[in-house]
């Protein structure tokens, strides 16, 4: 199938042919008809991508504040790789289409196939012949209502937000700045809510079209006309102001204060200047509101990706009702937004169309593109192109199922450098990183679905870097069609996936690593040679670990917490040095902080070791992040970060200190081929990975 693309650090696009979706759970598999480009929001996304760092700085400063707060934490090289990676990445562009649903997930409950719906979100409803939607962004399509109408209930639902925001009444005198998409869409539906409605916008040709569709006048954004909305309102003002404008400019905001009657609401809805004066605002006591996208439910993991509506009886307008009433709307005929259309493109024109947008050497307004009917089914599967052929010594082949930060810093760089490896497919739920991924480093294919990559006989190994909640099973699909697996950590999220996945192993005898790199690190490797005979261990492990926003996808409950997927790693570090079986652990978290992230975690060892993990998110990010303590046998020996080793046996200290922090990855990754390519047991021995998985579940318990 086909998708519109652009790359983020050149503001290129490009028609890319990509696999089909994944579809599963709660989404639903749309072939989109039509589907509308945003002349404010997407024409500013392109505009960004095309310019250069410096300018990329100076519109996103925000991201200039993460990067330096990356690199205080994490260092100069680390910091580059993540810069990199994000500027080679291909960004799908669109967030509004309409279509028909062709398949559904098992946990879709009120579509069928065959429905016709619109479809909402970035990265979701994307300029592509298909999208898989979850269930609460879509709205079906009344009848007689057209698709290309129907692309435009994402932006209806913006400014239907926005109108339900400034909490207007029949007979209320409302004005819209700016009358773009959004501002002629607020036009009418405030028309057919019974207000009366004056647009502000520099276009003659934007005015007149406001007033022959709703607007009882409208004028240039000057002087002339705060004096005009006075006469128009019987001397009060507007009781509402609608801020639809897209300019860097604070003008609006302080136009929208002369505008408006004493204690009126004022509603930004685009994107302008927002240094609000004090002074007006202060003396009629004005309300100020940014109105946040479709509607409740927008950015909120568990409503968007996991389909938890919200109940109407306490949040009557959601995102998805806001697209179904705007969809009403239209059936009705009080909003019609086909007389918005400027311009039609087909999709392998899109190109074109964001040329236009871009130079502005003509009028546009709205500009729709439309999609194939008649097509053969798309596959799931696509060839790539070969970057170098596989010269006879390659003889492992690898595929990767998922494609994300992890894989695109660390795995892919390190497995290009083994000249024995030849990478085979790659697969992602969207398909749009797969391919990507996959033609920068040389894959042979990309595909969608992982029963691709079993079934391929030139596959010799699977890595697999998901969601943690995907690991075991995936693992234990892998390992059943005969393929050696890495998987990144960790190994299960529960004890019934632990159980299924040992009895897999000692089914199958397949070869099987977790990606536990701290044991492979040069410095971990002398600091266990350092304390070799001295058992039993006293080991301090401090983990400054540091906060996760709230709706971050590893904080979700089904993918197991923080100590599930990452104290795992240092659990096995213990197994590492003392090369001893846990016998009893203990769990103390500190008063009146998250019990589920935080926690000190005692481990007594067989041999008599006691282990003590500190793994806290509540520490200072200008502080390491890891340092280890051991003591034995009159020996003490200090690890900082995996950059500075301590030895000290009593008698004579010594210091060895990295250029920068190795944490192992590379270590790693070639225990496991090289013990693979010489039919050696995998590198790190059942017992211990799982024994690790099981005492990890244990403390997260």
């Amino acid at each position: 199938m086909y998708q519109l693309l652009q790359n983020v650090r050149n503001g290129r696009l490009e028609l890319a042919d990509i696999p089909l979706p994944q579809v599963g759970g709660n989404r639903l598999l749309v072939r989109t008809e039509a589907s509308l480009i945003s002349a404010g929001t997407e024409r500013m996304v392109a505009q960004l991508a095309r310019k250069g760092l410096l300018g990329k700085a100076r519109a996103r400063p925000d991201l200039v504040k993460k990067v330096l707060t990356k690199l205080q934490r994490d260092g100069l090289w680390a910091t580059l790789r993540s810069v990199q990676q994000q500027l080679d990445r291909w960004m799908p562009l669109g967030y509004s289409c309409a279509g028909e649903i062709v398949a559904a997930g098992p946990a879709v409950r009120h579509f069928r196939t065959g429905q016709r719906v619109a479809c909402a979100g970035a990265g979701i409803a994307n300029h592509a012949e298909y999208n898989a939607v979850p269930e609460l962004l879509a709205a079906p399509i009344p009848d007689g209502v057209a698709c290309e109408d129907a692309a435009y209930a994402t932006l209806g639902a913006i400014a239907l937000q926005g109108i339900r925001n400034a909490d207007v009444r029949v007979g209320e005198y409302v004005v819209v700045i700016g009358l773009g998409l959004l501002g002629q869409l607020a036009v009418q539906i405030l028309s057919a809510a019974g207000c009366h409605v004056a647009g502000l916008d520099p276009l003659a040709e934007r005015r007149e079209l406001a007033l022959s569709y709703g607007a009882a006048w409208a004028l240039p954004p000057d002087e002339a006309c705060v004096a005009a909305v006075r006469r128009w309102s019987h001397g009060l003002g507007a009781d509402a102001v609608i801020i639809t404008a897209a300019t860097a400019s604070n003008a609006p905001v302080e136009l929208a204060a002369e505008l408006a009657r004493d204690r009126a609401r004022i509603i930004m809805v685009g994107v302008t200047g927002m240094n609000i004066p004090r002074k007006p605002y202060y003396e009629k006591e004005l309300t100020f509101i940014v109105s946040r996208s479709y509607g409740p439910g927008r950015y909120d993991p568990s409503y968007e990706d996991r389909g938890h509506d919200y109940p109407p009886g306490y949040v009557r307008w959601t995102e998805q009702r806001n697209l179904q009433a705007f969809l009403e709307l239209v059936a009705k005929g009080g909003v019609r937004p086909g007389v918005l259309t400027t311009h039609r493109f087909p999709i392998d024109r899109a190109a074109e169309a964001f040329e236009l947008m871009l130079k502005g050497k003509e009028p546009y307004l709205g500009i729709v593109l439309t999609y194939p009917q008649e097509q053969a089914p798309p596959a799931r599967r696509i060839d790539l192109p070969a970057v170098t052929a596989p010269s006879a010594k390659q003889t492992i082949g690898v595929s990767f199922v998922g494609a994300g930060n992890f894989s695109q810093a660390v795995l892919l760089p390190l497995l290009k450098k083994q000249s024995q490896v030849a990478f085979r497919g790659i697969i992602t739920a969207s398909g749009v990183t797969a391919r990507a991924v996959g033609s920068k480093y040389g894959f042979a294919w990309c595909g969608t679905d992982m029963e691709e990559v079993l079934r391929d006989p030139d596959t010799d190994v699977v890595f697999i870097v998901t969601r943690h909640s995907q690991h075991a099973p995936m693992v234990c699909r892998a390992l059943q069609a005969g393929k050696a697996v890495f998987c990144e950590k960790p190994l299960a999220i529960s004890p019934q996936q632990l159980e299924e996945l040992q009895a897999t192993v000692a089914k199958t005898g397949g070869y099987l690593m977790v990606g536990f790199n701290r044991r492979f690190a040069p410095l971990a490797r002398e600091l266990k040679e350092f304390v070799k005979g001295r058992a039993p261990l006293s080991v301090t492990y401090r983990v400054n670990a540091g906060p996760i926003p709230p709706d971050h996808w590893l904080a979700d409950p089904a993918e197991g917490g923080r100590i599930i997927g990452e104290a795992c790693h240092f659990f096995d570090f213990f197994a590492f040095l003392t090369d001893s079986e846990p016998t009893h652990l203990e769990r103390l978290s500190p008063e009146g902080v998250s019990t589920r992230d935080d926690g000190q975690f005692l481990v007594r060892y067989k041999d008599g070791s006691v282990c003590h993990l500190i793994y806290t998110t509540n520490g200072s990010p200008g502080f390491g992040k890891e340092r280890v303590e051991v003591h034995a046998g009159g020996a003490s020996a200090i690890l900082e970060d995996f950059r500075l080793l301590v030895l000290d046996d009593g008698t004579k200290r010594r210091r060895k200190k990295l250029w920068q922090s190795d944490k192992g990855h590379s270590g790693a990754v070639a225990a496991f081929l090289d013990g693979l390519r010489r039919g050696a047991p995998p590198p790190i021995p059942y017992d211990q990975l799982f024994a690790t998985a099981d005492l990890t579940l244990t403390a997260a318990g």
